[in-house]
Parts: structure tokens; sequence; C-alpha cells
């Protein structure tokens, strides 16, 4: 009887000679194994050489990309508001629109991208208009899913300033349904998440969603 022969991995599947490796039903434990060579080990598995001339840097440069796009997991509301919080006796809505946001999908590690807009109505108390944008940083710029980053910035804002309604809608493109997958190249996801009174007063929730969705001419 001849021997029977190994059965391969197929190419870029497969663990590279010396890589760390788990038995069956166990986790490898890759602590004391550097970001770098982690990469590494990825850019072999995929089928390329992480030592030639145009991939010798990647390694490091993926580890400082991916510690900016989830800086999130440093970073606080309440660092984000600050002390920008001032007594006011306005009462009606307050909106920032359009609001930039970069984030990535926690099913694949793939970007999703497009905007916030956010709003609340005061309660005496009011926050420097940056910090919307900066709610948003905090929490889109992490491992996320466009739902829990849309209830999370809207229950910040609620828990921050404490007004009497919050609201927020995000539209973004995700990149798991564009460029693999599907492959919907014109699909768009458009999440909200409502507070106080955006969710009882419905002419309250209707002025914001047609702000939301209206157009604006450029302010010069």
């Amino acid at each position: 009887m001849s021997p029977k022969k190994e059965r391969k991995a197929p190419r870029g599947v497969g663990p590279s000679e010396g890589a760390p490796t788990a038995a069956a039903g166990t986790s490898a434990d890759l602590s004391g194994v550097s970001y770098e060579a982690l990469v590494a080990e990825m850019i072999r598995r995929c089928g390329d050489d992480p030592d030639r001339q145009g991939m010798s840097k990647t390694p490091e440069r993926v580890k400082k990309a991916m510690a900016f796009l989830t800086q999130g997991y440093q970073m606080t509301a309440a660092d984000a508001v600050g002390d920008a919080l001032f007594d006011e006796a306005h009462h009606n809505m307050v909106m920032v629109k359009d609001i930039e946001l970069y984030s990535m999908c926690e099913h694949h590690l793939l970007p999703f991208f497009g905007k916030a807009h956010v709003a609340y109505i005061p309660d005496g108390r009011i926050m420097g208009l940056s910090k919307a944008a900066r709610l948003v940083e905090v929490f889109s710029r992490r491992f996320q899913v466009q739902e829990r980053l849309t209830e999370q910035i809207a229950q910040a804002i609620w828990d921050t300033i404490q007004p009497q309604g919050v609201a927020v809608v995000i539209e973004a493109y995700h990149l798991c349904m564009m460029m693999r997958g599907v492959q919907k190249q014109n699909s768009k996801t458009i999440t909200s998440a409502m507070r106080g009174a955006f969710l009882e007063d419905q002419r309250t929730r209707d002025e914001f969603l047609r702000l939301t969705t209206s157009e604006h001419r450029p302010l010069s």
C-alpha cells in the first residue's frame, strides 16, 4: 500500500513556514507576536511577499493606519465635549448637518463612509457646535456597525447635555457591499436614532427629517 499523500492547504489560505498555528478547537496565543509580524503573515497567506521592495514597509504602515482608524477606543464622549457646555435659554432645534464620517465594518474590516446629521433641542444648556462632529469621531473611529454607531452618538448627546430631544441620521456607503459580496455600487444605508421630543412629537421629527433631506445652496 502506497503511503498517504499529505493534503496541502490551498494557496493563500494555509500558514506559512514558521507561522504560529493553533490545534483544533484551541486558539494560539499571539500576544507575544508583533503587529508587524502578524501583518506580514497575513500578506503571505494572501499570496504575496511582504519582503519585496514595494511591501517591505507595509506592515509598519498598516500598524500606524489601524491605530489612527481605531483611535476612538482611546476616546470618550466626556473627553470630546470637555467643558464646552454653556447655559443658554434656547429651546429650538440645533442641527449640525453633513458631518463627514469614516468607520470600519466590524464584519469584514472594510470601510464604510458617509454623512451624519445630528440635532438636539436644548433644555437650558447647549454644547459647542464642533462637539457634535467630535462625538461622531469618537464612535466612528472604531470597528462598528452603522446601526450601533447611530445609537451611540444619540445616547452620548442625550447623556451629556440632557436635552429635550436628540435625533441622529447617518447615511453611508459600505465597501463590504460594493467591492465584494453582492457588489451593489449605488446602495446607500440610512439609519436613525431618536430620543425625547423627536420621538414624542411628530412635527418636530418631521422638521428634522425634512432638513436632513433638503438640498441647500452653498453659503457663498
